[in-house]
């Protein structure tokens, strides 16, 4: 798929590689797939007041429909990834990319709270599937130093597709109205998968190209069956238990899940004895400063996913504004994410760890302004009082977000950077799911509405984004604080 040409004078810096067009024509594949998944991550939180309305769904609802994707997503990204280095990517990317349509359609199909939920749990594991074949794909199809570039423009899709999500959600609600504008929110992947699907069949390597893997066994089921079973039970009484009141068996279920996490420790110990290849390898937790960072992933997008939640229910719900003006508060932030992402990879070779101190330090001030601005302000809050403290969250984000897997990699051996970077990616969605039952629980648990009258509700609604916004912040000093633990550069030949 490409070459380099060899260089002829000895001492020379070695010449450009010469990636093939079919290379590029590939990656446009495989990046209108992660447009896809990820554009979804943040798209539906504009519309999650109009499907409260819609489907007459509950508070427990909304918070399913971001948390169960990210979960069923984190979930499936380690066994995808496998499967995929035994049969190949090609096919493990398109099977997921047909779900995750089909799974779109659904979701627009739905006609109660339930249906909505199980689509978009399917389409979270669609989105785990293909997404691991992105960046396999990339090392097959590009030369080690043509590699950067395709990377950088993967952050750039990945920095825009997020960034992007509530302003198109607000255009589409606002351009076909609340009944029908949600449906169409999940409806506008179905011509971008459709058409990538073409492509990827047509321009996709096939699976002789897949990656030389372990052989020491097949994908570890139990240890899937133990971690997943273990996080549901652990997220279904977060979103459940406010809305239930806290009966008994939210306690019962978050004791179960911890003894299910325990036993998937145990399980991949055991596993790892037997000369298994198991899920997560537990010698990456001999270094302390790797499970500090899988720490910061998880804080930090409890911290990150929250954020657009909190301020499109309270905007449309609480103060009364349309999907559209939801949408259109977040383009300072989306204008900082943009920047930062596309300054992050040059400041992290010139700053080392400074860049990700610097970007969880701006989300944090962006953060705790928000919430003095939700505080001291009040209903009367308008967007403008909130763009300094979004475009300063936004360019730190976008200073964190693209270059912290590798810096958390780093602090593992080289041999082990493989099955680190799943369990990066893992941490960071189930940091996702965990942050928005989080958020969820505290803003809907301390939701008072005084009386029928707009004021009465917006007095409420700001209260509980305020006391939710909080969260958020602490959650985003705690990252600050965990970034220490990361090695101040990484490695070139890394």
């Amino acid at each position: 798929m490409s070459k380099t040409t060899p260089s002829k004078t000895p001492g020379a810096s070695p010449p450009a590689p010469v990636v093939s067009r079919h290379a590029w024509q590939a990656l446009v594949v495989l990046l209108a797939g992660m447009f896809m998944a990820l554009l979804d991550t943040t798209i539906v939180n504009v519309a999650l007041p109009t499907i409260r309305t819609s489907l007459d769904a509950s508070e427990a609802t909304l918070s399913w429909i971001i948390s169960g994707y990210a979960l069923a997503f984190g979930i499936a990204l380690i066994p995808a990834g496998r499967l995929g280095d035994r049969i190949g990517h090609k096919w493990v990317f398109f099977t997921g990319l047909l779900l995750f349509t089909l799974a779109s359609l659904a979701c627009g199909l739905a006609q109660n709270d339930l249906q909505l939920i199980i689509a978009r749990v399917v389409q979270g594991l669609a989105g785990g599937m293909f997404v691991p074949a992105v960046t396999a794909v990339i090392q097959l199809l590009f030369p080690p130093l043509a590699r950067g570039k395709a990377f950088a423009i993967m952050g750039s899709v990945i920095g825009v597709s997020t960034a992007l999500g509530p302003i198109l959600g607000g255009v589409i609600i606002q351009a076909f109205g609340d009944e029908n504008g949600w449906r169409l929110v999940f409806w506008v992947n179905l011509p971008i998968g459709v058409a990538a699907l073409i492509a990827a069949a047509i321009l996709l390597p096939a699976g002789a190209e897949r990656a030389a893997g372990d052989e020491r066994g097949g994908i570890d089921w139990v240890g899937l069956l133990l971690i997943s079973g273990g996080l549901v039970a652990l997220l279904v009484p977060l979103i459940e238990g406010q809305d239930q009141g806290w009966p008994l068996w939210t306690y019962l279920t978050l004791a179960a899940g911890a003894l299910l996490v325990v036993a998937f420790g145990a399980w991949e110990v055991h596993y790892t004895h037997r000369g298994k290849s198991p899920l997560v390898p537990p010698k990456l937790f001999r270094h302390p400063a790797f499970s500090g960072g899988i720490v910061l992933a998880l804080v930090y997008f409890a911290a990150f996913t929250s954020i657009f939640f909190t301020i499109s229910i309270l905007w449309q719900a609480g103060l009364g504004h349309t999907a559209l003006e939801s949408g259109l508060v977040s383009i300072p932030f989306a204008f900082g994410t943009i920047i930062g992402a596309s300054q992050s990879n040059r400041l992290a070779q010139r700053l080392g760890r400074t860049v990700l101190i610097i970007g969880v330090a701006l989300v944090t001030i962006g953060l705790v302004w928000i919430w003095l601005a939700l505080l001291l302000i009040g209903p009367e809050i308008t967007n403008w009082e909130l763009l300094p403290p979004l475009a300063i969250a936004g360019l730190g984000s976008g200073f964190f977000i693209a270059p912290n897997a590798q810096f958390i990699v780093a602090t593992v051996d080289r041999s082990e950077a493989g099955a680190a970077s799943g369990v990066v990616g893992v941490m960071q969605r189930v940091g996702s799911a965990v942050g928005i039952a989080v958020i969820g629980s505290v803003f809907f648990g301390t939701l008072v509405v005084a009386g029928p009258t707009p004021a009465a509700l917006a007095d409420g609604f700001t209260a509980s984004a305020t006391a939710a916004m909080g969260v958020s912040a602490a959650f985003s000093v705690l990252a600050l604080l965990l970034v220490f633990v990361l090695p101040k550069r990484v490695s070139a030949a890394r």
